[in-house]
């Protein structure tokens, strides 16, 4: 380590109340370690108090790595207490480096400062490549998220960079996350050495000094409540599971010879379970059938199926599934092999009635004897509710009978959820649970509780409906059109319009009790699910039973949701002792929730193990906090299941990584390429290129690549460099990748190349290649986890689908390249199945070549005049200036060095524009900026 903290005048304060964490701290300052700390156990305190640690001393460069934005405010809040507290004169906090900071001169002078940087990857690595920051004069890195450092990440080509030239600076990396270092081949050996790390320090829950810190006295209340699913939402989640189940099932008989391990009904339950089955389909997904596709596209919906029925209410629950079984039905002129198979299962039938049945009824009219009946309310309520309110209320009797003398904790009330729109329906529910609606009480005897003081729902519910019938009713129309339209196409008959709204075949009625759902949902005739449309007669009944009466009408309208964007500045308006803070799961930010509000009491609305950990370290962390949890969840349901099955998850990734790490053997990591014979080194490097009376030659430089700037979003870079080849990073106007004074390549990917041949921005870029250089290559890159062709394989049997709109890109492709390749015979088209390849491409077409001049290489299509080291790096503001019309390739190399910023552009005059760029485009650019919208519209 290049400096401590001995120099400091002041002692440095940690607040690390913990054993555990006092624990991992110490290590950490010891020695290089990838710490891996199972969620929400605290790994931003720790990386706080450790940052604060280096920067007391006042005399370190320290870089974050692979911080996000809000984790760069958190760090930099608490450097910022820390310094406070620690009263150190040497602190400077953090400071971020991302695009606002546009110029190389003051980047520079803040690396040579010194203090702690928290730096986007991408200026990171051209700043050390280019030698702005010299990586020799870096302390350490403290690299976060590290389960994200693949061998292709800009990360690890920074580490490696690191490494190759600083060999004394420490390396601190952490990660939150185990499931990543569980995947794979000795996931955690090649995790370790992409890090360029030997040892891991891995804190699971059940850590000896972990349990220790957070199950002693100070143990947190938690009180466990199992609410039971109502009938109507255990049908309709077994009829889903079954859904999934066979969705599974046709997958996996569809693609045989595929690792299908963890295709079951416990890993659909997990958020990355459409990850894990496109990572298996992707490299072979232009062979799969149109089934196979629709089956992975069903599944997502199916799974956010399972967890809208427990999240949403009735109401919201029907819509929901309204507009799902909207967005599939089959096009004009399907049949039945072109719609999701899931909707010709029985249980989709359940899934549709069970929810209507929630909703409204159909009963028969007393005393007529026609087929009509009239439709009434149901309205189930979510059980959470009604528990929550009991427990509300079990809270303002504790605080009444015994009212809390100790101020460091008050008696707010945080209730968390999964989701932004759970905490708005909650926010609704209890604003207005309290309000009875008494007017037609004889009709609201099957849903309404007479019992007046107990909280119901129904006010909210009958307003949820109302306003779900106006948009059904806009729906239903737009819905009748298409499904007459599709029936017309399907069975060839004149005019089935006038039979859309109630065709014969889907108004059989449920008779039997009057317990079924107002009408059946029919089947179409090819055998799927059709959609169901209640008569005009019957929806005005229903509506007349939930109209709005005087208590309704008293109500304040429905208010908009609160994103809490301004909470801090209305904070102190607020009585804590009466107030219910609802709040979202938000990962790390939970900890600063906690830290503010300070509850007492904390129901937890939806499970989440991270934050039951979080509580606990809140707890053990204060002794004067007392905290009582409710914990929710509905039993036998997919929450309690998907809750059990991430603990048992992350405990197993815990143990797989304890058991691969007690027999890794150990990662050798002092030289980012290993030691190179310097014999073998200079051998590499000879020209054997001596015919027609040539001399031998030879270098020991190693081969270079001058690369430019943005093509450091892509992982070519890091690869390139990774063969032993110097990257150097420029402008560049023409091309992206110099291999010598002849070869200059520009390199596409998939999407990249069909959009530029879209614009027309390829032609003009393959012109300016052939004016400066011999030899031009257009280099055609392919993802290596995809599959490698233009054309899907199914569609070259000439069928009709072939020649159909959604293919007409991909032949027109092929087109446009063939038209590219007759205007440029010369050019030669590289094509790479992956970035892996396109290195080993580099290297041997440069083994006969002598090596790129970078200053000749900016030069390439610039003017004469313009100075190639004056050219700035920071690529967006270029970009979005070459956008406004009146700026040219030539012209706007003036604007950019003459101006600060886009911001100066757009407030100059036209007098002060001309001399850069002329009148006319002068005329054009003030034009642009100083357009009035607002008169332009009228």
């Amino acid at each position: 380590m290049a400096s401590t903290q001995e120099g400091a005048p002041q002692p440095v304060k940690i607040s690390l109340p913990l054993l555990y964490q006092q624990k991992l701290f110490e290590e950490l300052r010891q020695e290089d370690e990838l710490v891996v700390l199972a969620r929400g156990l605290g790994l931003m305190r720790l990386v706080t108090n450790l940052l604060h640690s280096y920067d007391a001393a006042g005399n370190n460069l320290i870089v974050v790595v692979n911080a996000e934005d809000r984790e760069n405010g958190w760090i930099g809040e608490a450097l910022a207490e820390h310094a406070a507290i620690s009263m150190s004169p040497k602190a400077r906090g953090l400071t971020v480096v991302n695009t606002d900071f546009t110029t190389v001169a003051s980047r520079e002078k803040m690396y040579g400062q010194g203090g702690i940087f928290s730096i986007t990857s991408r200026i990171l690595v051209v700043d050390m490549l280019t030698s702005l920051l010299n990586p020799e004069t870096i302390t350490g890195l403290v690299v976060l998220h590290a389960d994200k450092v693949v061998a292709t990440s800009l990360e690890a080509f920074i580490l490696r960079i690191y490494r190759q030239k600083n060999k004394v600076g420490f390396l601190k990396a952490f990660s939150d996350n185990p499931d990543p270092f569980t995947t794979g081949f000795s996931p955690l050996a090649t995790m370790m050495r992409n890090l360029f790390l030997r040892k891991a320090s891995l804190w699971p829950r059940f850590h000896v000094h972990v349990a220790q810190a957070l199950e002693g006295r100070k143990k947190a209340e938690v009180i466990e409540l199992e609410v039971p699913m109502t009938e109507a939402m255990t049908d309709i989640q077994n009829a889903i599971m079954e859904c999934v189940e066979v969705s599974i099932h046709e997958l996996k008989k569809g693609n045989t010879g595929l690792e299908m391990d963890d295709w079951n009904l416990d890993s659909a339950l997990l958020k990355n379970f459409d990850v894990i089955v496109r990572r298996q389909l992707d490299p072979n997904w232009h062979r799969l059938s149109w089934k196979t596709k629709q089956i992975v596209s069903d599944l997502s919906v199916l799974r956010s199926l399972l967890t809208a029925v427990v999240a949403l209410d009735a109401v919201a629950f029907l819509q929901h599934l309204d507009t799902i079984h909207a967005a599939h039905s089959p096009a004009p002129g399907s049949t039945r092999q072109s719609q999701s198979p899931w909707l010709f299962l029985d249980a989709a039938q359940t899934i549709f009635d069970t929810a209507k049945k929630r909703v409204y009824r159909g009963t028969q009219k007393p005393g007529v004897e026609s087929t009509l009946d009239s439709l009434k309310p149901v309205l189930e309520e979510q059980p959470k509710w009604a528990l929550l309110a009991d427990v509300l209320e079990e809270i303002d009797r504790d605080l009444y009978f015994e009212p809390s003398l100790n101020r460091e904790s008050n008696g707010t009330i945080l209730i968390m959820c999964a989701d932004v729109n759970t905490c708005r329906q909650l926010r609704d529910y209890l604003q207005t649970m309290h309000i009875q609606p008494r007017a037609q009480e004889h009709k609201l005897e099957e849903f309404y509780d007479p019992e007046q003081h107990k909280p119901t729902a129904a006010f909210m519910m009958r307003r949820k409906l109302r306003n779900y019938l106006k948009w059904r009713r806009e729906f239903t129309h737009v819905s009748a059109t298409l499904f007459s339209e599709n029936q017309k196409a399907l069975s060839g008959a004149a005019d089935l319009r006038t039979k859309s709204r109630a065709p014969a075949h889907k108004r059989r009625r449920v008779r039997g009790g009057g317990g079924g759902v107002g009408a059946a949902l029919g089947r179409l005739e090819n055998g799927s699910i059709g959609q169901f449309f209640e008569k005009p007669q019957e929806v005005a009944e229903l509506m007349a039973e939930i109209q709005i009466n005087e208590d309704d009408a008293n109500q304040k309208d429905d208010m908009v949701a609160d994103p809490l964007e301004n909470m801090d500045d209305y904070y102190q308006l607020y009585d804590m002792q009466d107030l219910v803070v609802i709040h979202a799961y938000d990962g790390d930010q939970d900890e600063h929730v906690l830290e503010e509000v300070k509850p007492k009491y904390i129901v937890m609305y939806e499970p989440d193990a991270s934050f039951i950990r979080r509580v606990e370290v809140y707890r053990s962390s204060h002794n004067d906090r007392n905290v009582r949890v409710y914990f929710l969840y509905y039993g036998g349901s997919v929450e309690e299941q998907r809750y059990l099955s991430v603990v048992r998850r992350e405990k197993d990734a815990f143990a797989k990584l304890i058991k691969e790490r007690a027999g890794m053997s150990v990662v050798l990591t002092d030289a980012a390429h290993g030691i190179e014979d310097p014999q073998e080194a200079f051998l590499r490097t000879v020209n054997t290129r001596i015919a027609g009376g040539g001399r031998l030659a030879a270098t020991a430089q190693p081969p270079r690549v001058v690369v430019d700037v943005r093509e450091f979003n892509s992982s070519l870079p890091s690869l390139v460099h990774g063969r032993n080849m110097v990257i150097v990073p420029c402008m560049l106007t023409v091309g992206d990748y110099i291999l010598s004074p002849n070869i200059c390549i520009e390199r596409k990917s998939i999407s990249d190349l069909i959009g530029s041949f879209r614009d027309g921005r390829l032609y003009t870029q393959c012109e300016t290649m052939f004016q400066y250089y011999k030899s031009p290559m257009l280099l055609i890159e392919f993802d290596q986890n995809k599959s490698f062709t233009l054309e899907p394989f199914a569609d070259l049997s000439g069928s009709v689908a072939s020649v159909s709109a959604a293919n007409a890109g991909n032949v027109d492709l092929q087109g446009k390249l063939v038209l590219l390749t007759l205007a440029f015979p010369k050019l030669r088209i590289i094509w790479s199945s992956s970035p892996y390849e396109t290195a080993e491409i580099f290297e041997r077409l440069k083994t006969q070549e002598s090596e790129p001049d970078p200053i000749a290489a900016v030069r390439a299509g610039l003017d004469k005049d313009t100075i190639a080291e004056e050219r700035p790096f920071n690529t967006e503001p270029h970009d979005m200036l070459a956008a406004v019309p009146g700026v040219t390739p030539k012209n706007i190399m003036n604007l950019v060095l003459q101006t600060e910023n886009i911001k100066a552009v757009a407030n100059m005059a036209v007098e002060e524009l001309n001399p850069l760029v002329g009148w006319e485009a002068a005329r054009k650019i003030h034009g642009f900026f100083n357009k009035d919208l607002i008169e332009d519209e009228e």
